[in-house]
């Protein structure tokens, strides 16, 4: 194992989380079983602000292939497991930030099962701790519009219009928020 199995399991964490998006549940659940591994190591070595770290990401994997495997509820619990265990360890002053929010996470799952409004006020929430964003104010927008608000969803765009005015135009997140700005 490597001296620092906190830098490891973001590896774990990414691979887990995406192969579980894409449809890849083994590949998710074999990362997600290093990561069990990885949490394990940092309790052994008593390092605690990590270890839990590291088990918001497991708890986060195992959402998200929970709901890969059709059991949303399920996805969900353990979803707002791992947000409400994020918000509970402060993050240090000096560690990075993170990779990626877990409540973001757990307003885009909200997203994929159709609960529009529950996911805004999650992504709202994040916006608390982990503020300016590209996904959360994407995802923000898409609750917004999902849930037939399109006066706030075209603030959200704006909002994402303004912190990636430097970025590639070309983008398609980019090139729908233009339009639903237009639009207003």
């Amino acid at each position: 194992g490597s001296p620092y199995p906190f830098v490891e399991a973001i590896t774990y964490f990414t691979r887990s989380v995406g192969a579980a998006r894409s449809g890849d549940l083994a590949l998710a659940r074999k990362d997600a079983e290093q990561l069990e591994a990885l949490h394990n190591a940092l309790l052994a070595a008593k390092n605690t602000y990590w270890a839990t770290e590291v088990e918001v990401q497991r708890l986060a994997a195992a959402g998200w292939i929970a709901l890969g495997e059709g059991k949303p509820e399920e996805g969900l619990k353990f979803m707002r497991a791992a947000a409400d265990l994020e918000d509970r360890n402060e993050k240090h002053i000096v560690t990075p930030g993170r990779i990626v929010p877990a409540r973001e996470l757990l307003g885009e799952m909200l997203l994929e099962v159709r609960q529009p409004e529950a996911a805004l006020k999650e992504f709202e929430a994040s916006q608390q701790r982990e503020p300016n964003r590209f996904r959360n104010y994407l995802g923000s927008a898409r609750a917004a519009e999902m849930a037939g608000d399109r006066g706030m969803a075209a603030a959200y765009y704006e909002k994402l219009l303004v912190l990636a005015k430097d970025a590639d135009d070309a983008r398609p997140e980019l090139v729908s928020a233009k339009r639903v700005v237009a639009q207003r």
